[in-house]
């Protein structure tokens, strides 16, 4: 594949997620990195010497300047979360393709805005869950597929990890600013809890424990499906290192132990049956951050729509927002 064919992208920030990003960028097969911009001077240029080391690769020290360059097809948005929405909007209107990292918004109505940006401009937008594109989560379906574990009807996400001073950024805005455990990490529990059930939940409960600012240091709570079928969510900033999902079913049950893969990780699932069967599956190593940009380059240059829509975004975003109203007003909340 030649450089004609790659999709050009362009990296609005010199966030610490770009440790991982751009080394996938660089080792996609269909993607190029042409830029990177940071608001801050010399950011870009220090973030590009550690993680990428490439040539030829545009520096800017303006978020404005990069979205100005006609040469850049697509943006990935690692900003901060109260950030993603502005900043991918403004991306649409200059016309380019945005992979914007998680959460892609705030607020519904925000994401409902982008949706009516992206089918103006005729661009693809989609919010950056990396996990959901390793390979591992095919096989875990593909098990519940063979009614292995039968009828689901529990499942829990666990994602935690002790907050160290270089993240305590994390914690200085509120909840309705972006801040804390649950916009960081807990919308990935949400999100991995809701690909098992194929209806949207009737109600949420949730406890939060906060910190100065409002933002929520540790959550907890459950979804309920209806007709018995509940979720079960924890996550916090004060434990030790967890990111693993569990799915139980009428006849048994699996286990994700590792969401967030390494490249060089090897990926361990496990399975066990009423009728006594049990099995630990080791399976090949997979970069979920490569895969998801070569998916989303492969989406923007076919012109087919990604896996991860912007309906899921907004079904992601109204679940939680529902459970922090839940924690903070102390109830239980209906969805309409």
């Amino acid at each position: 594949m030649n450089g004609q064919s790659k999709l050009r992208w362009g990296i609005l920030g010199a966030a610490r997620i770009n440790e991982r990003l751009l080394p996938a960028i660089v080792d996609a097969e269909n993607a190029e990195l042409a830029a990177i911009a940071s608001r801050r001077p010399g950011a870009a240029a220090k973030t590009l010497a550690q993680h990428a080391q490439q040539q030829n690769v545009k520096i800017y020290d303006t978020l404005e300047a990069l979205l100005d360059d006609d040469d850049i097809q697509a943006v990935y948005v690692p900003m901060a979360n109260q950030d993603h929405a502005q900043w991918t909007l403004r991306a649409i209107e200059c016309g380019k393709h945005v992979l914007c990292e998680k959460p892609m918004a705030l607020t519904v109505a925000d994401i409902d805005a982008i949706e009516a940006a992206a089918r103006q401009h005729n661009v693809t937008v989609m919010e950056g869950f990396m996990y959901r594109f390793h390979p591992q989560h095919a096989r875990v379906q593909d098990l519940i597929n063979s009614g292995l574990i039968g009828e689901i009807r529990s499942v829990r996400a666990s994602y935690s990890f002790m907050m160290r001073s270089a993240r305590m950024y994390r914690l200085a805005e509120s909840v309705g600013h972006g801040g804390g455990a649950f916009w960081d990490i807990g919308c990935y529990a949400i999100h991995s809890l809701r690909q098992f059930f194929n209806q949207p939940p009737v109600s949420v409960m949730a406890l939060s424990n906060y910190v100065e600012s409002g933002a929520d240091m540790t959550t907890s709570g459950v979804l309920d499906f209806g007709d018995g079928k509940f979720a079960h969510f924890d996550f916090s900033f004060a434990r030790a290192r967890r990111c693993e999902y569990e799915v139980i079913g009428t006849q048994g049950g699996i286990t994700c132990h590792t969401v967030w893969q390494n490249p060089g990780d090897v990926p361990v699932i496990s399975w066990w049956t009423e009728a006594g069967r049990q099995c630990e599956e080791r399976l090949p190593t997979a970069n979920h951050f490569r895969l998801e940009i070569e998916h989303f380059s492969n989406c923007v240059q076919a012109g087919t729509p990604p896996l991860l829509s912007l309906a899921d975004a907004k079904a992601n975003c109204q679940i939680i927002t529902a459970a922090l109203q839940s924690a903070a007003e102390g109830r239980l909340v209906k969805f309409p």
